[in-house]
C-alpha cells in the first residue's frame, strides 16, 4: 500500500479518512486501556514498584516527547505525515508484545525490564504524535475540530467503560481465586494491546494525506518561530505550569485508594468509569460551546471546578464511615470528569487554533516538548515527595466538650498523597491567572458564555445554580487577596 501523500483530496475521502480515524481512536483506546492508567499502576503494585519508580511509569509518556524534534526533521525532509505515523506507530507498538514476552519468560519478573520497554513504546509514539497532529489539522475542517473531536473521543471513552469493567472483573476473580496467576493476566493485556496497536497502526495507514511542505531550516531556528510568538509563548507558559501541576498528583489517586484507603480494583474502576461516563455527557457540549465561542473560555469554566477536586482529595478518606468516603470519591470523580472533558479537549483544540497551518507541526511540536519537561518532571518530584511525607502527617481536629458530650471532628489529615494534592491545588490556582494573557481568535467573554450556558441548562436543570457559582470562585478568591493586600484600594 502507497503511503504518499494527495496533492487534492475530495470530500469523500475526507469522510472516509474522518471515519477511519474514529476506528484507529477506538484500537488506540483499547491499547491504552490495557497498558495505562489504573491497571499499570495496579501492576506495579504487585512488582513491588517503589513510588519514584511509579512516578517515573507516569513521566515516560511526556518524558520522551523531547524526540519530537526527530519528527519535524522527518516530516521536513521527507514531507510525508502518513509514513512516518504509521511506521513509528508500528515500531511504538511492538515493545509492548515484548512486555508480555518478559513477564512471560521470567519467574519473577521486575518493574525495570518493563519500564525500559515502555520508554521505546513511548518514544516512537512521541514522534509519531506531532506528524499526525499535523496530519488532522489539514485533514478535518477547522469549523468541526470541536464537535468531531468530541464525539471521536466519546465513542473511545465508552469502548473505555466496557473494556476497564471487564478487565477489573477479571483481575479481580484471579486476586481472589489465584493470586499468584495475576501477574499472567497482565502479560496477556500486554499480549493483547500489542496486537490491537499495530492494526490500529494498519487502519491508520488507510487515511489519504493531504500534500504539505515544511520549509527546508534549521530545525533549532525553526523551533525560535513559536518561542517568538508572543501569544503563542503565554500559552506555553499556561500549559506548563498547569500540567506540572496536575501531574504532581494525578498519578497517585490509585496509589492513594489502594494503599492508604484499601480499596479494593473494582471500586477503583467503576471510580473511573464513572469519571469518564460524566466525560462522556458532557465533552459534546464543550466541544459545541468550544466550536462556537472559544477553547480559552472552556478551560477558564473548567479548570477551577477540577482546583476544587483536587482540594476534595485531601479530605478523601477521612471519615471513619466507608459509605461517606465511598460517596465523597464518587463525588470527585464525577466533577473531574466533567472538568477534564472541556479542558483536555480545548488544550487540544486551542494549540491546534493558534498554530499556522504552513507551520503547525513546528508550532505543536514546540508546545509539546516545552510542556513535555514539565509533564514528566511532576510525578518524578511528586514520588520524591510522596517517600519524603511517608513518615510524616498533618493533622486538624475540632473538638466539642460539653456537659453530656465530648466529640473530636477529624477536619483534615495530610499523609504522603495528601500533601502532594494540596500542592497540585494551589500551584493549578497559580496557573489559571497565567490563562489570562493568552489571546484566540473568536474569543468570547467567559461571563458571557457563563450566562448562555446557564440560561441553557436552566432549561433542562435545575442545579445549574451552584455550577455558575463554581466557575467564577476563583476570581472571586482573587479579589478578595487583593483586597486584603491593598485595603486602600
Amino acid at each position: 500500500m502507497s503511503l504518499r501523500p494527495s496533492a487534492t483530496l475530495t470530500d469523500s475521502d475526507v469522510k472516509k479518512g474522518m471515519n477511519l480515524i474514529i476506528t484507529e481512536g477506538l484500537a488506540t483506546e483499547a491499547m491504552t486501556v490495557f497498558t495505562s492508567g489504573t491497571f499499570l499502576i495496579a501492576m506495579a503494585v504487585v512488582l513491588n514498584a517503589s513510588n519514584f519508580e511509579i512516578g517515573l511509569l507516569a513521566a515516560l509518556p511526556t518524558l520522551t516527547n523531547v524526540f519530537q524534534l526527530l519528527s519535524i526533521w522527518l516530516v521536513r525532509r521527507y514531507n510525508n505525515r502518513r509514513a512516518i505515523s504509521v511506521i513509528c506507530s508500528i515500531f511504538a507498538r511492538t515493545p509492548l508484545l515484548l512486555v508480555a514476552a518478559s513477564i512471560f519468560i521470567v519467574e519473577n519478573p521486575s518493574i525495570k525490564p518493563i519500564i525500559v520497554f515502555l520508554f521505546f513504546f513511548y518514544l516512537f509514539g512521541s514522534i509519531a504524535g506531532p506528524s499526525w497532529n499535523s496530519w488532522m489539522k489539514d485533514l478535518i475542517p477547522s469549523h468541526m475540530l470541536g464537535s468531531y473531536f468530541s464525539k471521536r473521543t466519546s465513542v473511545m471513552q465508552l469502548l473505555n467503560i466496557v473494556l476497564s469493567i471487564s478487565l477489573a472483573v477479571i483481575i479481580h476473580f484471579v486476586r481472589k481465586q489465584n493470586p499468584e496467576n495475576e501477574i499472567d493476566v497482565y502479560m496477556w493485556m500486554f499480549a493483547c494491546a500489542g496486537v490491537i496497536g499495530i492494526t490500529g497502526a494498519y487502519i491508520l495507514s488507510k487515511v489519504r494525506e493531504p500534500q504539505s511542505f515544511l520549509e527546508k531550516e534549521n530545525i533549532f531556528r525553526l523551533l525560535q518561530r513559536p518561542l517568538k510568538d508572543g501569544n503563542f509563548r503565554r500559552l506555553l507558559v499556561f500549559n506548563s505550569i498547569w500540567l506540572f501541576a496536575v501531574n504532581i498528583a494525578t498519578p497517585f489517586f490509585t496509589v492513594f485508594m489502594m494503599k492508604t484507603m484499601g480499596l479494593s480494583l473494582p471500586f477503583i474502576i467503576a471510580f473511573t468509569i464513572l469519571g469518564q461516563i460524566a466525560s462522556i455527557f458532557t465533552i459534546r457540549i464543550w466541544g459545541r460551546f468550544a466550536d462556537r465561542y472559544s477553547n480559552k473560555t472552556i478551560i477558564a469554566i473548567g479548570a477551577p471546578l477540577y482546583i476544587l477536586c483536587l482540594i476534595g482529595w485531601c479530605f478523601a478518606g477521612i471519615s471513619t464511615k466507608f459509605s461517606y468516603n465511598i460517596g465523597f470519591l464518587a463525588i470527585i470523580h464525577i466533577f473531574s470528569g466533567i472538568a477534564t472533558a472541556g479542558i483536555n479537549l480545548s488544550l487540544t483544540n486551542i494549540g491546534l487554533k493558534l498554530a499556522p497551518s504552513n507551520q503547525s507541526i513546528v508550532y505543536l511540536s514546540a508546545k509539546n516538548i516545552v510542556t513535555a519537561f514539565f509533564s514528566s518532571m511532576a510525578p518524578l518530584i511528586g514520588g520524591y515527595l510522596a517517600d519524603y511525607f511517608t513518615n510524616r502527617s498533618l493533622k486538624i481536629n475540632v473538638e466539642w466538650v460539653g456537659p453530656k458530650v465530648n466529640k473530636i471532628f477529624h477536619v483534615l489529615s495530610l499523609n504522603e498523597f495528601n500533601f502532594l494534592f494540596l500542592i497540585g491545588a494551589f500551584l493549578a490556582f497559580i496557573a489559571l491567572e497565567m490563562l489570562v494573557a493568552v489571546k484566540e481568535t473568536g474569543e468570547v467573554e467567559k461571563d458571557e458564555v457563563v450566562r448562555i450556558m446557564r440560561r441553557g441548562i436552566r432549561n433542562n436543570l435545575k442545579d445549574y445554580f451552584l455550577i455558575g457559582h463554581l466557575i467564577t470562585w476563583q476570581e472571586q478568591l482573587w479579589s478578595l487577596i487583593r483586597r486584603k493586600s491593598h485595603p486602600d484600594d
